[in-house]
């Protein structure tokens, strides 16, 4: 019998920080009702659609973490961590670190978030994110993030936030050591290097990377691909409505488009998720969509 899978670290429920981690939690999950980005894309091609992570990726990372610390009230409010705030630095990890700045600099590190957002169009069907800080790197009140987010008009828009990702860190990073030893299949050496001296908050410069053995398809820290870790959120996040249809069927036909660019099979296409979406909306967000995906009709049949 193998070794049993990880748990999550044990936090004093007397700690004060562990009340602090539990509403950073709270707040992370409200993230959708707050995040309001003034980012605006338009005369997006659909050929293009599949390369927007790329593009707006570390801006909707950015305008997340200004969501966090407009949420101050959800996440302190007893106004007992007034002089912290969410700090982001992307060459750190955790890439978010909520801190109280001193005269020479930072004086306190409360907690930290590794932030990702995702794309929710994006091709891969699933975040891209290789996570693979060693646990030692990870505080018990570390966080790990997934924020997926689509625009508001499918091809243009704002940025959209959905339901987050929320987990230990510590835990993920331990998840995924155990699955890439003791779960995943593999003939070959499934053994992790880990980096010695590690420890939270590293410097830039640390090492703080496990490395595994052998890794031929440059898989280790596609958390996403453990299901036991991720899959219900993914499946979850991609039935998401975009529009009145949902997100895995956007990308099922802009990929369709992409590979065919056939005016044809793009109306067809486009009528028959016009016909299974509408059947449960009211009449007005059914009109919407119709007028939507005339514009789809439009825009896609004349890119071939």
């Amino acid at each position: 019998m193998g070794p049993l899978p990880p748990v999550r670290p044990a936090l004093n429920p007397a700690d004060p920080m562990t009340v602090l981690h539990g509403s950073v939690i709270a707040a992370v999950s409200a993230i959708p009702g707050y995040f309001d980005s003034k980012t605006t894309i338009e005369g997006l091609e659909a050929g293009d659609l599949f390369s927007l992570n790329t593009v707006l990726g570390a801006t909707i990372e950015v305008q997340v973490v200004k969501t966090l610390n407009k949420m101050r009230t959800v996440w302190d409010p007893d106004g007992l961590y007034e002089d912290y705030f969410f700090e982001r630095q992307a060459q750190t990890f955790p890439d978010v670190r909520l801190v109280r700045r001193g005269a020479s600099g930072i004086a306190d590190i409360a907690m930290g978030i590794e932030l990702k957002g995702w794309y929710l169009l994006a091709k891969e069907k699933v975040p891209s994110l290789r996570y693979r800080a060693t646990p030692a790197s990870c505080a018990d009140r570390d966080l790990i993030v997934v924020v997926p987010w689509h625009l508001s008009n499918v091809l243009s828009g704002e940025p959209v936030a959905v339901a987050p990702w929320a987990e230990s860190a510590r835990y993920a990073a331990e998840y995924r050591n155990y699955w890439w030893t003791h779960v995943r299949q593999s003939q070959q050496d499934q053994s992790i290097v880990l980096p010695s001296g590690a420890a939270p908050y590293p410097l830039g410069a640390d090492e703080i990377s496990d490395k595994p053995a052998y890794d031929g398809g440059s898989n280790f820290g596609r958390i996403a691909r453990i299901d036991d870790l991720m899959g219900e959120f993914i499946r979850s996040s991609l039935e998401t409505p975009i529009a009145g249809i949902a997100a895995i069927d956007w990308v099922t036909f802009f990929a369709t488009f992409v590979e065919t660019r056939d005016p044809e099979i793009v109306r067809a296409t486009l009528e028959r998720r016009y016909r299974d979406a509408a059947q449960g909306l009211g009449a007005d967000e059914a009109e919407r969509l119709a007028s939507l995906l005339d514009e789809l009709v439009d825009l896609l049949g004349g890119a071939g």
